[in-house]
Protein backbone atom coordinates (compact mmCIF):
# COMPACT_ATOMS: atom_id res chain seq x y z
CA UNK A 1 0.00 0.00 0.00
CA UNK A 2 1.23 3.33 -0.88
CA UNK A 3 2.18 5.99 1.57
CA UNK A 4 -1.02 8.19 2.73
CA UNK A 5 -1.66 11.10 4.42
CA UNK A 6 -2.99 11.06 7.70
CA UNK A 7 -6.40 12.70 6.77
CA UNK A 8 -6.31 9.65 3.54
CA UNK A 9 -5.35 6.88 6.49
CA UNK A 10 -8.92 8.23 8.31
CA UNK A 11 -10.66 8.30 5.01
CA UNK A 12 -9.82 4.33 4.56
CA UNK A 13 -10.33 3.65 8.33
CA UNK A 14 -13.51 4.69 8.28
CA UNK A 15 -14.75 3.25 4.32
CA UNK A 16 -12.79 0.14 4.53
CA UNK A 17 -14.31 -2.43 7.04
CA UNK A 18 -12.71 -4.23 8.38
CA UNK A 19 -9.20 -3.85 6.76
CA UNK A 20 -9.10 -0.37 7.48
CA UNK A 21 -8.33 -0.46 11.25
CA UNK A 22 -5.99 -3.40 10.45
CA UNK A 23 -3.82 -1.94 8.05
CA UNK A 24 -3.36 1.39 10.14
CA UNK A 25 -2.45 -0.49 12.65
CA UNK A 26 0.40 -2.17 10.94
CA UNK A 27 1.69 1.04 9.25
CA UNK A 28 1.22 2.18 12.86
CA UNK A 29 -0.60 5.35 11.52
CA UNK A 30 -2.99 7.75 13.90
CA UNK A 31 -2.70 11.58 13.90
CA UNK A 32 -3.52 12.60 18.23
CA UNK A 33 -4.16 15.74 15.94
CA UNK A 34 -7.22 13.99 14.39
CA UNK A 35 -8.27 12.72 16.90
CA UNK A 36 -8.58 15.59 18.80
CA UNK A 37 -10.19 17.70 16.13
CA UNK A 38 -12.86 14.78 15.51
CA UNK A 39 -13.66 14.92 19.38
CA UNK A 40 -14.39 18.77 19.45
CA UNK A 41 -16.57 18.76 16.28
CA UNK A 42 -18.34 15.65 18.19
CA UNK A 43 -18.39 18.67 21.08
CA UNK A 44 -19.69 21.43 19.30
CA UNK A 45 -21.70 19.10 17.50
CA UNK A 46 -24.09 18.10 20.74
CA UNK A 47 -24.33 21.53 21.41
CA UNK A 48 -25.75 22.72 17.72
CA UNK A 49 -27.87 19.62 17.84
CA UNK A 50 -29.40 21.13 21.21
CA UNK A 51 -29.55 24.76 20.05
CA UNK A 52 -29.24 25.42 16.32
CA UNK A 53 -32.24 22.60 15.32
CA UNK A 54 -35.10 24.10 13.03
CA UNK A 55 -38.14 25.10 14.82
CA UNK A 56 -40.01 22.57 13.47
CA UNK A 57 -37.81 19.71 14.74
CA UNK A 58 -37.11 21.47 18.17
CA UNK A 59 -38.82 21.19 21.40
CA UNK A 60 -37.05 24.64 22.30
CA UNK A 61 -34.32 25.11 24.73
CA UNK A 62 -33.29 26.52 27.80
CA UNK A 63 -31.75 30.58 27.70
CA UNK A 64 -29.46 30.14 30.22
CA UNK A 65 -26.47 28.40 28.77
CA UNK A 66 -24.25 25.91 30.78
CA UNK A 67 -21.94 24.26 29.11
CA UNK A 68 -21.33 21.28 31.70
CA UNK A 69 -24.23 19.24 30.26
CA UNK A 70 -22.99 19.16 27.09
CA UNK A 71 -19.24 18.32 28.02
CA UNK A 72 -20.76 15.33 29.74
CA UNK A 73 -22.37 14.04 27.26
CA UNK A 74 -19.79 14.59 24.71
CA UNK A 75 -15.83 14.80 25.79
CA UNK A 76 -16.38 13.36 29.40
CA UNK A 77 -18.05 10.15 28.15
CA UNK A 78 -15.79 9.80 25.07
CA UNK A 79 -12.60 9.58 27.87
CA UNK A 80 -14.91 7.53 30.10
CA UNK A 81 -15.15 5.13 27.39
CA UNK A 82 -11.52 5.01 26.58
CA UNK A 83 -10.22 5.26 29.94
CA UNK A 84 -12.66 2.42 30.72
CA UNK A 85 -12.25 0.07 27.69
CA UNK A 86 -7.82 0.70 28.45
CA UNK A 87 -8.74 -0.52 32.06
CA UNK A 88 -10.74 -3.64 31.30
CA UNK A 89 -8.52 -4.83 28.68
CA UNK A 90 -5.49 -4.68 30.42
CA UNK A 91 -7.11 -7.20 32.69
CA UNK A 92 -8.29 -9.22 29.41
CA UNK A 93 -4.62 -9.41 28.10
CA UNK A 94 -5.37 -6.43 25.48
CA UNK A 95 -2.74 -4.93 23.58
CA UNK A 96 -3.60 -1.84 22.63
CA UNK A 97 -2.32 1.25 24.30
CA UNK A 98 -4.29 4.47 25.44
CA UNK A 99 -3.72 6.55 23.36
CA UNK A 100 -4.09 4.21 20.00
CA UNK A 101 -7.76 3.28 22.10
CA UNK A 102 -8.44 7.12 22.02
CA UNK A 103 -7.13 7.50 18.28
CA UNK A 104 -9.12 4.39 16.73
CA UNK A 105 -12.30 5.55 19.01
CA UNK A 106 -12.53 9.21 17.97
CA UNK A 107 -12.09 7.72 13.96
CA UNK A 108 -14.94 5.46 14.72
CA UNK A 109 -17.65 7.67 15.66
CA UNK A 110 -16.94 9.86 13.01
CA UNK A 111 -20.04 8.98 11.22
CA UNK A 112 -21.99 9.74 14.05
CA UNK A 113 -20.31 12.96 14.46
CA UNK A 114 -21.11 13.98 10.79
CA UNK A 115 -24.88 12.62 10.76
CA UNK A 116 -25.55 15.41 13.38
CA UNK A 117 -24.20 18.17 11.60
CA UNK A 118 -26.23 16.79 8.21
CA UNK A 119 -29.22 16.54 10.18
CA UNK A 120 -28.84 20.20 11.89
CA UNK A 121 -29.12 21.36 8.05
CA UNK A 122 -31.67 19.12 6.91
CA UNK A 123 -33.77 20.42 10.48
CA UNK A 124 -33.79 23.86 8.53
CA UNK A 125 -34.62 22.25 4.62
CA UNK A 126 -36.83 19.43 5.43
CA UNK A 127 -40.72 20.02 6.39
CA UNK A 128 -42.04 17.63 9.95
CA UNK A 129 -43.59 15.01 7.58
CA UNK A 130 -39.90 14.88 6.10
CA UNK A 131 -38.31 13.64 9.64
CA UNK A 132 -37.80 9.81 8.36
CA UNK A 133 -34.97 11.75 6.24
CA UNK A 134 -33.76 12.78 9.29
CA UNK A 135 -34.37 9.93 11.07
CA UNK A 136 -32.77 7.44 8.26
CA UNK A 137 -29.17 9.82 8.31
CA UNK A 138 -28.88 9.24 12.05
CA UNK A 139 -29.66 5.48 12.07
CA UNK A 140 -26.80 5.02 9.63
CA UNK A 141 -24.32 7.08 11.08
CA UNK A 142 -24.70 5.57 14.09
CA UNK A 143 -24.71 1.95 12.75
CA UNK A 144 -21.73 2.90 11.33
CA UNK A 145 -19.87 4.12 13.88
CA UNK A 146 -20.76 0.86 15.72
CA UNK A 147 -19.45 -1.04 13.70
CA UNK A 148 -16.27 0.92 13.47
CA UNK A 149 -16.33 1.03 17.16
CA UNK A 150 -16.27 -3.13 17.19
CA UNK A 151 -13.47 -3.23 14.37
CA UNK A 152 -11.73 -0.55 16.19
CA UNK A 153 -11.59 -2.31 19.95
CA UNK A 154 -10.94 -5.85 17.93
CA UNK A 155 -8.25 -4.50 15.56
CA UNK A 156 -6.16 -2.49 18.96
CA UNK A 157 -6.58 -5.44 21.41
CA UNK A 158 -5.96 -8.27 18.37
CA UNK A 159 -9.17 -9.84 20.22
CA UNK A 160 -11.55 -12.35 18.47
CA UNK A 161 -15.34 -11.36 17.67
CA UNK A 162 -15.97 -12.83 21.38
CA UNK A 163 -13.46 -11.46 23.30
CA UNK A 164 -14.34 -7.86 21.26
CA UNK A 165 -17.77 -7.85 22.27
CA UNK A 166 -17.00 -8.99 25.90
CA UNK A 167 -14.26 -6.31 26.34
CA UNK A 168 -17.05 -3.72 24.83
CA UNK A 169 -19.98 -4.72 27.34
CA UNK A 170 -17.40 -4.59 30.21
CA UNK A 171 -16.38 -0.93 29.45
CA UNK A 172 -20.32 -0.15 29.57
CA UNK A 173 -20.18 -1.26 32.95
CA UNK A 174 -17.06 0.23 33.70
CA UNK A 175 -18.22 3.22 32.72
CA UNK A 176 -21.22 3.09 34.69
CA UNK A 177 -19.29 2.75 37.77
CA UNK A 178 -17.34 5.75 36.59
CA UNK A 179 -20.12 7.90 36.22
CA UNK A 180 -22.02 6.80 39.64
CA UNK A 181 -18.38 7.95 41.48
CA UNK A 182 -18.53 10.85 39.23
CA UNK A 183 -21.58 12.12 40.44
CA UNK A 184 -21.10 11.33 43.87
CA UNK A 185 -17.68 13.24 43.84
CA UNK A 186 -19.58 16.10 42.38
CA UNK A 187 -22.48 16.00 45.13
CA UNK A 188 -20.19 15.98 47.47
CA UNK A 189 -17.77 18.80 46.29
CA UNK A 190 -21.06 20.49 45.75
CA UNK A 191 -21.70 19.62 49.75
CA UNK A 192 -18.32 20.76 50.69
CA UNK A 193 -18.81 24.42 49.26
CA UNK A 194 -22.42 24.74 50.69
CA UNK A 195 -20.54 24.02 54.38
CA UNK A 196 -18.22 26.50 53.63
CA UNK A 197 -20.70 29.24 52.53
CA UNK A 198 -22.44 28.45 55.37
CA UNK A 199 -19.22 29.09 57.77
CA UNK A 200 -18.32 32.44 55.56
CA UNK A 201 -22.25 33.55 55.91
CA UNK A 202 -21.70 32.85 59.57
CA UNK A 203 -18.48 34.67 60.17
CA UNK A 204 -19.85 37.64 58.71
CA UNK A 205 -23.03 37.67 60.55
CA UNK A 206 -21.03 36.89 63.99
CA UNK A 207 -18.60 39.97 63.07
CA UNK A 208 -21.57 42.19 62.26
CA UNK A 209 -22.81 41.78 65.34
Amino acid sequence: MKNLTEIEWLKYAVTKIPDGFVDMYWKKSGSLKIAFAILTAFFFGIIAKDRLYGFQFSDGYERTFNIIPYLMKSVVLFLMWTVGNWAVCTLLDGIGTIRNIFIYSTYAILPYVIHIYVNIILSHILVREEYIFMELTEFVGTVWSVILIISAIKTVHDYTVKKTFTAIFLTLIMMLIMFVILILFLLLIQQINIFISQIFTEIIYRLRD
